[in-house]
């Protein structure tokens, strides 16, 4: 049996950092010795010299030498006890993004496998969260989640790598800290806990909070450290008396106590609203015994010796958690009168629970002549309907979206029945849309009605734990309503809905777009065939990611992208191809001209100073708009969008309101029938550099909610000389909270800087204009 409680995990998952290399080559290599055989270990060495010559000379921020990082990697994988060819890729994984050394040569010196695991997690280490390179994030989660589906091993070296990471996190800058945490605790960590690797998953998330909340972090670090003397002799004694009253019964068990790690903690007291005092399972104990039976056997004996708590009992042996887990649950009242919970488990749930997924294969390499592969994937459903998701959906960023709301570490799950007894898994605050899609997309398409425990219930209805539910569905239904997407909760369910929506009404769809797109080229003054050309065209297709033209119209058609997005990317390539090479006169000429509008715009500047004294802002604001083919005529600027210098504007005729400004992803117009688009008329900005008018904007700023956060954001935008016109909050659950600010700025450019200004604020996860 292997030794799987490890006194000395932490030490194997977090070497210390500065380790010696020898030191840390040692524990590699004894650790591997474990289970596998030399032949292995000497391929493991074989790769350690080629990646020591190869990073030699580098080092980290940290200071230390590169290689120390793949050791430590290396080293994570062993303690998964992962297969000899996970541990080589583990060592190469920075070979080939960092030195001169190709995948080529990785086959050469290993073979085709190596290969394409160091191939896949060097494609991951591209992963960034930069707000400008969101597209490129999206891009290549995408192909993280298709690795995942052809050999689950290139994530768990990208977990150990992360994890590593972490642990050096401290010699990174505060916005990169940040970001990396984010990162992590937004997607990897989520997905180690998707796979069953909670060693991994509850050091990362430790890490992840103590740089993304430090005070909140070391604040529970020193309740939990002044209670550290009472709570090792309170779970002693519970040790103590569970031995006495179980071995009595002659049963065969391992009990040792644990302390809830610190994110879980932190998210029970968020999610929940308690104090640390009122977590019951802050001191738990663990049993492990020997088979199934023996778990209920412990349970019953447990429930008889100590007082149980009211629902506070989980049966995860006969309703396992999506990752496989399996386990007993029950929160018990202490002789003292203290709540404690208590786990219990055989030794095989053990194993599973420790290293998920990675058990597959540290299980077929020393158990059967079997080759390790990827078969488990095909059980873990999350990740096919994450795959559903990239195949459905168009929008990079939609999918980045779709997967972080799917993978929130801070949503709790519920557990509904179908009338035949299996369990559907859904997010909590589900309805009967999303247990009709979860069973599958045909269901969906074709629900009219549900029951609920044999009860008739609107399909609004919030599902609750243990609910049976019976979807009711019928031939002649039309499909799902549009009106769904603002009642379902899954990620999942809403991209199914979106897909019928595309493929269901795709001519529909191709008909509309290409009469948007007709309609838009008309207020913009454009030729068709100087920009639908094939050379052009292809081009969008490609950054649009679509298939063919008709795809294209079609995701104009359902609302995928905007009129605006295609014909910008078409009009690029048509400039580029009609560029013609500047000469020496050329740039000369630019540059006088420069010099000319730099002149002009003082004197403008100037005169728009003077004119202020004596005219309004309205006469301002008429000065900075010009209208096609109509002089001096009064508008207004929508409020619905708050158009500013840098946006692409229209006009739209109002009936006795005369003109109203808009931009042209204004949401009002993108819905317009197509009778109400006839009256856009084409709008500019006169010389954006002469306009010194403020123009009035809203933002919405999403953030996790902490105090003195509305504070933070007055005092950066005092900084800023910025005044604020209006400002709103509300809190939503999961201790979310959204940002309403309002105040003027003089453009665009001007507004992005502020906004970059803001996101430097701790606790800030995206700004949207509104």
């Amino acid at each position: 049996m292997d030794n799987i409680i490890d006194k000395k995990e932490n030490e194997i998952f977090n070497p210390p950092s500065f380790s010696n290399k020898d030191d840390l080559l040692n524990v590699l290599y004894n650790n591997a010795s474990v289970y596998l055989v030399e032949k292995d270990i000497e391929l493991i060495k074989k790769a350690y010299n080629i990646a020591e010559i190869k990073h030699k000379g580098q080092k980290r921020r940290s200071g230390e030498e590169y290689i120390i990082h793949p050791i430590c990697v290396a080293i994570i994988l062993t303690n998964l006890k992962m297969d000899v060819k996970t541990i080589v890729a583990g060592l190469l994984h920075d070979c080939v993004e960092d030195t001169e050394y190709t995948l080529d040569d990785v086959e050469k010196d290993f073979d085709k496998e190596v290969r394409l695991l160091v191939d896949g997690v060097t494609k991951l280490t591209k992963i960034s969260l930069d707000t400008d390179k969101v597209e490129m994030q999206a891009e290549n989660l995408r192909k993280m989640f298709l690795s995942m589906a052809k050999d689950v091993r290139v994530i768990i070296i990208k977990l150990a790598d992360r994890l590593h990471n972490l642990r050096t996190l401290e010699y990174q800058t505060e916005e990169k800290q940040f970001e990396k945490a984010t990162e992590s605790l937004e997607i990897y960590s989520p997905i180690a806990n998707r796979l069953g690797i909670s060693r991994i998953k509850t050091i990362m998330d430790d890490l992840c909070l103590r740089y993304l909340e430090p005070k909140e972090y070391y604040a529970l670090v020193e309740q939990i450290e002044s209670r550290k003397e009472a709570r090792q002799l309170f779970i002693d004694n519970i040790i103590k008396e569970l031995k006495e009253r179980l071995e009595k019964e002659n049963l065969k068990i391992e009990v040792y106590g644990r302390v809830k790690n610190l994110f879980s903690i932190y998210k029970k007291m968020h999610n929940k609203s308690k104090t640390i005092d009122q977590i019951y399972d802050l001191f738990a104990v663990r049993i492990l015994v020997n088979d199934v039976k023996d778990c209920y056997a412990v349970l019953g004996i447990i429930h008889e010796y100590y007082r149980p708590i009211p629902g506070r009992f989980k049966d995860y042996i006969a309703v396992p958690k999506q990752n496989n887990y399996q386990s007993l649950h029950t929160t018990v009242i202490g002789k003292d009168g203290i709540p404690f919970e208590i786990q219990i488990r055989t030794y095989e749930m053990h194993r599973v629970a420790e290293y998920g997924i990675a058990a597959h294969w540290s299980y077929k390499e020393r158990n059967s002549s079997e080759k390790a592969d990827s078969s488990e994937v095909n059980k873990m459903n999350w990740l096919k309907e994450i795959l559903e998701i990239n195949k459905d959906t168009d929008s990079s960023k939609e999918f980045l979206s779709f997967v972080k709301s799917d993978l929130d570490v801070f949503k709790e799950k519920i557990y509904a029945l179908t009338p035949q007894g299996d369990v559907i898994t859904l997010p909590e605050g589900s309805c009967p849309i999303d247990f009709a899609y979860a069973v599958h997309s045909a269901v969906g398409n074709k629900m009219v009605g549900a029951k609920v425990n044999s009860v008739l219930v609107p399909i609004d209805y919030k599902i609750k734990n243990g609910d049976v539910i019976s979807i009711l569905t019928s031939g002649n239904s039309n499909g799902p309503s549009r009106d769904w997407l603002n009642i379902c909760k899954s990620s999942a369910t809403k991209s199914k809905i979106n897909h019928w929506f595309k493929t269901e009404r795709r001519d529909e769809n191709i008909a509309r777009g290409k009469e948007q797109i007709d309609v838009y080229l008309r207020q913009k003054g454009l030729k068709k065939e100087d920009l639908f050309k094939n050379e052009y065209i292809e081009s969008a297709l490609r950054k649009l990611t679509c298939k063919d033209v008709d795809d294209l119209y079609a995701m104009v058609g359902h609302g995928g992208i905007k009129e605006s997005q295609v014909i910008a990317k078409l009009y690029d390539e048509y400039v580029k191809d009609n560029a013609k090479p500047q000469t020496d006169e050329d740039i000369k000429q630019s540059i006088l001209d420069l010099q000319l509008k730099d002149l002009r715009k003082k004197e403008s500047q100037s005169k728009q100073k003077k004119d202020k004294l004596t005219q309004d802002s309205d006469k301002n604001k008429s000065q900075s708009v010009e209208i096609k083919g109509m002089d001096d005529l009064e508008f207004r600027f929508a409020k619905c969008c708050s158009p500013m210098p840098g946006d692409e504007i229209v006009g739209f005729v109002t009936r006795g309101r005369g003109i109203t400004i808009h931009r042209t992803d204004c949401p009002n117009l993108m819905t317009l029938p197509d009778v109400e688009r006839k009256r856009l008329i084409e709008a500019n900005w006169v010389d954006e550099s002469s306009i010194t008018q403020n123009f009035d904007i809203l933002l919405n700023i999403f953030t996790n909610n902490r105090k003195g956060l509305i504070v933070d954001i007055s005092r950066m935008l005092t900084e800023l000389n910025i005044d604020i016109n209006t400002l709103e909050s509300r809190t939503g659950k999961n201790e979310k909270a959204t940002i309403q600010i309002g105040f003027s700025v003089s453009g665009k450019d001007a507004l992005y800087k502020i906004i970059e200004k803001l996101k430097t604020i701790q606790g800030i996860i995206d700004i949207e204009r509104i």
